[in-house]
């Protein structure tokens, strides 16, 4: 059985057309300034290298000790996206938005953005398949306007980080690009589409993850995040890309308390979520950047493999990783989602499991409440039972990837079983606390 929901995409750039609109006009070049063949010729952005780092960033700013130092990355990112905001090519003005912190233990954020679904239709998206050809007939990213791009970003090729003002896009070496979303969730809310003109599906490769990491530690600040969504965990166009922007604020998700599960040779250390609503695996650490690049990308290769939905949140300047497998949308298609929570319109990506409720009605967001969203995000968690035997295909995915050593690969599966019973323990608690709380609540209802 083919499973799909109906629901209203999100508007990332003005170029953007409604399905069946596309294609509609060819020949004679697009007049979209886009970076096809029709308009290449003569394209030129900014460019940003990086130098490679050969270890880990681990001196991590604490969100509540001192300001983040300014870097060169965050005043170019910055400085060009309020360029395009003068211009005018954002659908709305985020700034506008209201924001509060919720009350409660979490601190989970709620904003309200009426302008992020306007003047669109739903249209229907195939969420059973997590990996799915990209198709160059459907809305991508060639296609946007180059006015909406920022700057291209890639690793330095003499070893040291510069800048350039203007330089020509060139088609036989794909660029890595950042780009503005028009629909913005918040402040420098951007895209990072690695190698833009190879019209890669929207599926992790461990060059893709490694770009991303490195544009988290370029910027070298830990109120800029990198988000993914995965095809079947709403992700809606289905061309490579990561999403990013700043929140003054950290993440309910950046404070949940965790429990190691292991340690590898590698030095990456892997723990579980606790006492969250959406259970899943935290990253962190390494003897080099690539090693937690690698070792993270091999389990969503895995999760993509085995068709298994899931969000990435790349917190800590790139130094820690959340790694959330999800079924809202299966639930959704199968009708297994109350009307309450549906009515709301929010399709929980990985910002909204990580804590930053995206909120379309007035009525939702003064109604906004921590059990509301702990309910809504507990609709998105695997059972787990379920979280268990995905696990298990990660860490298995991960012993013989050859991140690790053999040592690695005999200790791994078994930290990760040795785990499993104090962690079923530990979670039934809270779980059983958390009912509790809401049970005692004043009976809000979700979201509605």
């Amino acid at each position: 059985m083919m499973l799909r929901i109906k629901r209203v995409p999100t508007v990332v750039s003005n170029y953007q057309k409604e399905e069946g609109e596309e294609g509609s006009r060819r020949g004679g070049g697009c007049g979209r300034n886009c970076l096809r063949n029709c308009c290449l010729q003569g394209a030129r952005l900014p460019l940003y290298t990086f130098k490679k780092a050969d270890r880990i960033v681990t001196d991590v700013f604490e969100h509540d000790k001192s300001e983040p130092p300014v870097a060169f990355l965050n005043s170019l990112l910055l400085g060009e996206w309020e360029e395009r905001m003068q211009r005018r090519l954002f659908r709305y003005d985020v700034t506008t938005c209201e924001t509060k912190v919720i009350p409660g233990s979490y601190g989970f954020i709620a904003q309200l953005n009426e302008g992020r679904h306007l003047k669109k239709r739903p249209t229907e998206f195939r969420i059973d398949k997590v990996l799915q050809p990209f198709d160059e007939n459907k809305f991508n990213f060639t296609k946007v306007g180059q006015e909406e791009m920022l700057f291209q970003f890639g690793e330095s090729e003499d070893g040291e980080g510069q800048f350039f003002k203007d330089v020509s896009i060139d088609p036989e070496n794909s660029p890595s690009v950042v780009a503005i979303n028009v629909s913005p969730i918040e402040y420098g809310h951007v895209l990072l589409i690695p190698r833009i003109l190879d019209c890669l599906p929207q599926r992790i490769d461990r060059d893709s993850f490694l770009l991303a990491l490195h544009m988290a530690a370029e910027a070298g600040d830990p109120y800029f995040r990198l988000g993914y969504n995965s095809l079947g965990a709403f992700a809606t166009i289905n061309h490579l890309h990561f999403q990013a922007y700043y929140l003054t604020v950290p993440f309910p998700i950046e404070k949940a308390s965790t429990k190691q599960i292991t340690t590898l040779d590698s030095g990456v250390k892997i723990s579980e979520l606790m006492n969250y609503p959406v259970r899943g695996l935290v990253f962190e650490g390494g003897n080099a950047l690539q090693d937690l690049s690698n070792t993270v990308s091999d389990a969503c290769i895995c999760l993509q493999e085995n068709n298994i939905p899931y969000n990435v949140l790349i917190a800590d300047c790139g130094n820690r990783i959340f790694l959330l497998p999800q079924c809202y949308a299966e639930k959704q298609a199968l009708g297994e989602v109350s009307s309450e929570l549906l009515d709301t319109q929010v399709n929980p990506a990985v910002w909204e499991i990580s804590g930053h409720m995206v909120l379309k009605r007035k009525k939702d967001y003064e109604d906004a409440s921590e059990e509301n969203a702990w309910r809504l995000l507990a609709e998105v968690s695997l059972s787990e039972e379920r979280f268990q035997e995905v696990n298990a295909l990660i860490f298995e995915a991960i012993s013989y990837s050859g991140n690790g050593s053999g040592t690695d690969s005999e200790n791994v599966l078994e930290d990760a079983n040795a785990e499993h019973q104090s962690l079923e323990e530990v979670n039934a608690i809270n779980e059983n606390s958390h009912s509790a709380m809401v049970t005692g609540s004043q009976g809000c209802l979700v979201m509605q």
